[in-house]
């Protein structure tokens, strides 16, 4: 028997450090190492030893001849990375012995060297990753600092609900909430309640890691209109973000959505319009989000991709997962004959050869959608416009072969048009910023002109690569924060640990720390256990901090 590793991986090479036959791939040492999909075990060399099961931090690693139904494709998925790869050479006296390389301890500090105080802005999977990184490798003392009254950023309010195995990550990272060296200031903003030369006053480094909280434009008539929206803002509403309101989405009066784009973002959105509500009962999705999937009108959801099948943005893994939603029925739009060619063509490890097993259809949009719930991929079109209830596309029937004659544009009809074209950084205060890339500019995570001052996550390398990405990143980043500390390169703090504490309370009025954190916990389970739900989120600013102060919610 061998173990293979599923949907769920979060690429963070866990599972690659205990491995004692070196049977995972890529590892962080190998240049493929971030941009594969997800890791791969080799079953060839697999011993069953069950390492890589206890370690992962997803859950996305089982037994080959015990996957769930749904899962079994994951076995050939890991199977097929190796196929055309060189084979390595067992290594002399047998599979568990290796020639390990010399150890290396790059990011740490000499023992003679004073404790640094570290602000991290941000609790998301980058931020969690650095104070991980420091607290782990040196005896830094770390403040973590974010604007909302609750940690979890990306995990708490990116992941879909329906991926609850994702979501066990932030078990991780919450056991360093209430590390000792750790002091918690939420619901602080930094540029609002303290600013930056505040904050670097009061410790020798200061971390972003803010992420990309903005979304591309299409830059078209149009997006402006009110049944226009960004998957951002669906995806913080069906996650309960404070900041989005209950009732900023409105899916009673359409049967049709258009999601503009194919990456994880756009097949979530989808994924979650079409899911059966009674399933996603079973999740921590919003209050609100459940109650309007419940009543909703909504029965088909079009995926617009400007090009090809062949160049699907998504992940395998996500495409799979859409393909098999009970009572769903995947289609192609048969509207251009390079389309299904593309789909035919495709070869066994490309991603448009998973949607052999969709129907093939020339879509009539002047028709109502049908009674079954459905996706449909809409290949070869771009958004033109966005009009009142519909949205107009480029490629229109299309009879030829050709690069670009015979295609025309039609028209849509959609009550909602969500745009899932990519997030975007936003300038932070005090901070440089790079407008054309939506980052801070650094130098291996240095941000150019502030000594002291360091990013981490999306804000530093652009809205790219999954939770896991972000842990080669922190280390990056923090690689460079002890080499500038150990060439005497930090500046000194003026400020004490108290000082920064009297600060922050003063300005904010009202700081959640640690024991306010397990608080907030506790009452979400608690109300979760309530409804017959595994949690359910509180999803305004003042529930949160009533919660924090031990405060229950009142009654609906």
């Amino acid at each position: 028997m061998t173990y293979a590793i599923t949907q769920t991986c979060c690429n963070d090479a866990t599972c690659v450090a205990v491995c004692p036959v070196n049977c995972i791939h890529p590892t962080p040492e190998e240049p493929d190492f971030g941009r594969t999909e997800m890791l791969y075990i080799d079953p060839k060399s697999c011993i069953d030893c069950g390492a890589c099961a206890d370690a992962c931090p997803v859950d996305a690693i089982f037994p080959a001849d015990a996957l769930r139904p749904g899962q079994e494709a994951y076995a050939a998925v890991n199977a097929a990375f190796y196929e055309d790869r060189a084979p390595r050479e067992a290594p002399a006296g047998g599979p568990v012995f290796h020639a390990w390389g010399a150890p290396s301890f790059e990011r740490s500090l000499p023992s003679d060297f004073g404790r640094l105080r570290v602000a991290v802005v941000g609790t998301g999977p980058a931020g969690m990753y650095a104070a991980e990184d420091l607290l782990l490798h040196t005896d830094a003392e770390v403040t973590l600092v974010d604007r909302l009254p609750v940690a979890g950023g990306l995990v708490r309010y990116g992941v879909a609900p329906d991926h609850p195995a994702t979501k066990r990550i932030g078990d991780t990272f919450a056991r360093f909430h209430t590390h000792p060296r750790v002091r918690m200031y939420l619901g602080v903003e930094v540029g609002t309640h303290v600013t930056a030369e505040e904050l670097a006053a009061h410790h020798d480094a200061v971390v972003y890691a803010v992420g990309a909280a903005g979304d591309r434009r299409l830059g078209i008539p149009g997006e402006e209109r009110t049944g226009s929206v960004s998957a951002t803002e669906f995806v913080a509403w069906y996650n309960a973000h404070p900041e989005v309101a209950p009732e900023a989405i409105d899916l009673s009066r359409t049967e049709r959505v258009v999601v503009v784009g194919t990456g994880n973002v756009a097949l979530d959105v989808a994924r979650i319009l079409v899911a059966d509500p009674e399933a996603l009962a079973a999740t921590d999705i919003a209050d609100h989000a459940l109650a309007a999937l419940r009543a909703s009108a909504v029965r088909e959801v079009v995926l617009l991709a400007r090009r090809g099948p062949e160049d699907l943005a998504c992940t395998a893994p996500e495409l799979l997962a859409l393909g098999q939603l009970p009572g769903v029925r995947l289609v192609v739009d048969d509207h251009d004959p390079r389309v299904w060619a593309a789909v035919e063509e495709a070869g066994p490890r490309d991603k448009a050869a998973l949607l052999r097993g969709a129907l093939r259809e020339r879509v009539d949009w002047a028709a109502p959608a049908g009674a079954e719930r459905r996706v449909v991929f809409r290949f070869h079109s771009a958004p033109e416009e966005i009009l009142d209830g519909a949205v107009r596309v480029t490629g229109g029937t299309r009879t030829d072969t050709g690069s670009g004659s015979g295609s025309g544009s039609e028209v849509i009809p959609a009550g909602l048009v969500l745009r899932a074209v990519g997030y975007r950084g936003l300038p932070v205060a005090d901070l440089p910023f790079d407008g054309a890339t939506g980052t801070v500019p650094h130098t291996g995570g240095r941000v150019e002109g502030r000594p002291g001052t360091y990013v981490v996550g999306w804000i530093k390398r652009g809205p790219s690569g999954g939770i896991g990405a972000n842990r080669g990143c922190a280390a990056e980043t923090v690689s460079t924060l002890l080499k500038d500390a150990v060439a005497g390169a930090l500046p000194a703090p003026t400020g004490t640990v108290r000082g920064f504490d009297r600060l922050a309370r003063r300005r904010a009025g009202h700081v959640v720390d640690a024991r306010g954190l397990a608080a907030i916990e506790r009452a979400e389970r608690a109300l979760g256990e309530e409804a017959g739900r595994p949690r359910v989120k509180l999803g305004t600013l003042p529930e949160l901090v009533a919660a924090a102060r031990g405060r229950r919610r009142a009654a609906r």
